[in-house]
């Protein structure tokens, strides 16, 4: 019964996954324009954060759709196909769960956001402008 459970789960992933991929494309928000040096600044912010995500998880996407809205060259790296990855976010973290954000402060400290409500608050707070 097992087996029979878990092939219709990787089935139903199979068929929905590329179906979410496509929504994804198709509703990404406009990104957020700024001045070329407030870009760089961000861009510059940006190098010390990693998303750890699944391509097709429903979190991930949301927060993959914020990123581009606030126009933020975020490091994604898949956890799901990448064991490295993975075994650095169970490290990290001290779960497999996504999305994760790793956060590198700036005096070499590391910090893991958890849940995609928290990570879109942190990243709406840090790089979020009055115009959007």
């Amino acid at each position: 019964m097992k087996t029979v459970i878990r092939a219709f789960f990787r089935t139903l992933r199979v068929v929905l996954g590329p179906v979410m991929l496509l929504k994804e494309r198709l509703s990404r928000p406009t990104g957020v324009e700024r001045e070329a040096a407030a870009q760089a600044s961000v861009d510059q912010a940006c190098q010390n954060l990693a998303l750890y995500q699944f391509s097709t998880c429903p979190f991930c996407i949301k927060v993959r759709q914020e990123m581009h809205r606030l126009s933020l060259p975020i490091e994604k790296r898949d956890a799901q196909h990448h064991e490295t990855n993975r075994n650095e976010l169970l490290q990290g973290s001290g779960a497999t769960k996504v999305p994760c954000l790793k956060i590198t402060e700036a005096h070499g400290q590391t910090r893991w956001l958890q849940d995609s409500d928290t990570i879109v608050a942190y990243l709406r707070e840090r790089f979020g402008t009055t115009s959007v």
